[in-house]
């Protein structure tokens, strides 16, 4: 099976069922297959080719579901953007994976103006800015029914690396089929006219979703931004079933003084996922929703490993704390944990987190080196630390790799590391992950320098959002002449550093 032939019939099945909303606009199946073929074909006259890359930088829109489905009906690779990146980020990803093409709304334009100087393989830029619509309808709206196989790529979404430079990770379309289906397995069924809320782009994690919703007749309402008294409104308007949040989101969510007063009845299903959250924030929004919370464990690289809905989560089970998990093995999901030489590790012990799935990366695209680290016979190691106890609750304890995860984003040390090292005053430095009320963590910089006075806090800050985008810029930085803790081969020794930071947390990652 293929994701194009699918969406294809569900289009035709669905056809007067509304299948997208975005603010005032409202499509049904047939108008947006409609507006995807169109793109297709206007992809295809561009001279792309099967299996070729194209890159988007974009929020979500209408705009954006053309794209989701016109790369498929084209069986082009999609190389999703992150809008909050820097400019050098941007290169990385559209020149690692030799993108042909690339897509911008038009407020992001000014980003990637002159970008194609620097990426010899980059031939076309469409901004989709006032003339996109005219362009658009002039593009033929007849399928060409490109042939698309179910081993062809789908997508190409980046994940980070200890680097400091993020790798790209690879998805077939029967991967890409199996995540979405394993996503939904544990949730109630979806049924024709089912509404799922995107609050984050469906570009990234929120489009895990997007598929299934297409495939089941559901209707996706899509926000472009993340506001606590517009979700609710949307939520109640629009009666919305289905969602994908971020504890950060539901955090403010549960803070919000209208919101237990909200009409809410719609919802049957709530994902919280690409972080941690809290004990204190969990409880609290099942006091706004009910028992429709799910959460979900993955990574970019293999996903979906683990699940639990509301009975299993908040439940008091021998053996067990659910409160602290994050979820169940999944049925369709192979799960281990192993030490150091990569061997399996008994019940309750802590070790290396390992999956299996008929959803997991084919591989980091070009990168064969990177693949073999992370693929080992079949397993993905995910770099977490973890165990599982004797009922199958799988908890997440630490990172093996120091990744951030702050507001459910992948941050890398070395990233920050390597643009304030360019600062002449800088002798040294370390950034860790360190607890954040309202982000679950935020990065912090520790600098050593010869002159206490040479650089201040507010520097290192704005060095590191002007090159890599504000949201990782540190939440704090530390300035001082004492060399950093070392191992005695010379590494960087970054727990000594955190964990004064993390003194009374019984878990060495945060949630919000």
């Amino acid at each position: 099976m293929d994701v194009t032939t699918l969406m294809r019939r569900a289009a035709d099945h669905y056809a007067d069922l509304e299948a997208v909303v975005h603010g005032e606009r409202r499509l049904t199946f047939r108008e947006s297959w409609r507006r995807s073929i169109q793109l297709g074909n206007g992809l295809v006259a561009e001279g792309l080719q099967p299996g070729d890359r194209v890159g988007v930088l974009e929020d979500n829109s209408i705009e954006a579901a053309d794209l989701f489905g016109g790369a498929a009906v084209a069986n082009v690779v999609r190389v999703p953007l992150y809008p909050r990146n820097g400019r050098e980020a941007h290169l990385h990803m559209l020149g690692h994976t030799n993108c042909r093409m690339l897509v911008v709304s038009e407020q992001y334009a000014d980003e990637v103006e002159g970008i194609q100087d620097d990426l010899p393989d980059l031939e076309h830029i469409l901004v989709r800015d006032a003339g996109y619509e005219d362009w658009l309808a002039s593009q033929s709206d007849i399928d060409p029914h490109v042939t698309v196989k179910e081993d062809d790529y789908f997508i190409i979404r980046h994940t980070g690396g200890t680097t400091g430079q993020s790798k790209a990770v690879a998805y077939t379309h029967r991967a890409w089929l199996a995540a979405g289906r394993d996503w939904f397995y544990a949730f109630p069924p979806v049924e024709p006219g089912d509404k799922c809320m995107h609050l984050g782009p469906i570009s990234h994690g929120s489009g895990y979703q997007y598929l299934p919703m297409w495939l089941s007749g559901g209707c996706n309402v899509m926000l472009d931004h993340f506001d606590t008294q517009a979700t609710l409104d949307l939520m109640e308007r629009e009666g919305i079933a289905y969602g994908f949040l971020v504890p950060t989101m539901v955090n403010a969510i549960v803070h919000d003084n209208t919101a237990r007063g909200r009409d809410l009845t719609s919802v049957k299903c709530l994902l919280i996922g690409a972080a941690p959250i809290q004990d204190a924030t969990a409880l609290a929004a099942r006091e706004v929703f009910g028992d429709v919370l799910y959460q979900g464990y993955g990574q970019t690289e293999v996903l979906p490993i683990a699940m639990m809905g509301p009975r299993q989560w908040f439940a008091e089970i021998e053996g067990s704390n659910p409160l602290r998990a994050c979820g169940l093995a999944l049925p369709f999901a192979e799960v281990q944990i192993w030490d150091e030489d990569n061997q399996p590790l008994p019940t309750g012990e802590v070790g290396e987190i390992v999956a299996k799935c008929d959803g997991q990366m084919s591989e980091f695209w070009n990168n064969p080196k990177a693949s073999a680290e992370r693929i080992v016979d079949g397993w993905v190691k995910t770099g977490d630390l973890g165990k599982l106890d004797r009922n199958g609750y799988l908890y997440v304890v630490d990172r093996a790799d120091d990744m951030i995860i702050s507001g459910g984003y992948n941050i890398w040390p070395a990233e920050l590391e390597n643009v304030i090292a360019g600062h002449p005053a800088v002798l040294e430095v370390a950034a860790f992950g360190v607890p954040h009320e309202k982000w679950g963590e935020t990065p912090h910089a520790v600098c050593v320098v010869a002159d206490i006075h040479s650089i201040t806090e507010q520097q290192v800050i704005d060095m590191v959002a002007d090159a890599l985008g504000s949201y990782k810029k540190p939440g704090g930085v530390t300035i001082t002449t004492e060399p950093l803790p070392k191992s005695p081969v010379g590494k960087i020794k970054r727990k000594d550093l955190r964990e004064p930071f993390w003194e009374g947390h019984d878990r060495r990652v945060a949630g919000s």
